[in-house]
């Protein structure tokens, strides 16, 4: 249900800004998106997990405000972002 340390690393490095960047808000929203992943399926098999689905919603949340944020300040990143996570249908 979790996210690995070998996908987490990827996702790092994949849409890291710098070298050595782990914490912008490019890379929590990568991460982010993939634990909301991880969790949408877990709960799709356990409908009644609702610790789960809270935390689900927490992270939903959270990945909410970091793209918002993101759009304010840096629009072209934002947009490469959705687009390469498949987001905004």
């Amino acid at each position: 249900m979790s996210i690995t340390a070998e996908r987490k690393q990827e996702l790092m490095k994949q849409f890291a800004t710098s070298e050595g960047d782990v914490g912008s808000a490019q890379v929590q929203v990568a991460v982010l998106t993939e634990r909301i992943r991880n969790i949408t399926e877990h709960l799709k098999v356990n409908k009644k997990d609702y610790a789960s689905r809270r935390g689900l919603l927490m992270m939903v949340g959270r990945r909410t405000r970091l793209l918002r944020y993101l759009q304010r300040t840096n629009r072209p990143e934002y947009l490469k972002l959705i687009a390469a996570l498949g987001l905004r249908r």
